[in-house]
């Protein structure tokens, strides 16, 4: 059964980290975009979709399927895992900051300009190259 979990969770982490590198996408072109046109309201269904249809679900099966690979492997004890584990509690934030903003983009609320989002763009990148390396090298 770990083996099965071992591939539903690196399926899961791989949706979620593809709608978490497409969303601030979305958010830097909804930028140009003038509040309550035709494309203004595109981007607010395609990133409520995202969000909602892909990102929530594939987050929460990385957490049960992880959850269950870390109890599982006894790897609870080792110190690659705490400063995954760390990792990816950033990175849960980093989601709710994104649920955050299509909230604002909804309500036409958005304040943050196409240059903070094409930096924010890059955190969920660094924080998953630190996390593989953390899982496939196990440094310490």
């Amino acid at each position: 059964m770990y083996e099965w979990i071992k591939a539903l969770h690196v399926i899961a982490v791989i949706s979620w980290m593809a709608g978490m590198l497409y969303l601030p996408r979305l958010f830097v072109y909804h930028c140009e975009t003038e509040v309550g046109s035709k494309q203004s309201e595109t981007f607010k269904v395609m990133e409520w979709r995202l969000l909602k249809m892909i990102i929530n679900p594939a987050m929460i099966i990385t957490w049960l399927a992880g959850l269950y690979l870390a109890w599982s492997g006894h790897w609870y004890t080792s110190g690659w895992f705490h400063a995954k584990l760390t990792l990816v509690l950033v990175l849960s934030g980093v989601h709710g900051f994104f649920s955050r903003w299509v909230k604002d983009f909804a309500a036409d609320r958005n304040t943050k300009s196409q240059k903070f989002y094409r930096v924010i763009n890059e955190v969920p990148t660094v924080l998953m190259i630190f996390i593989v390396i953390l899982v496939i090298v196990k440094p310490f």
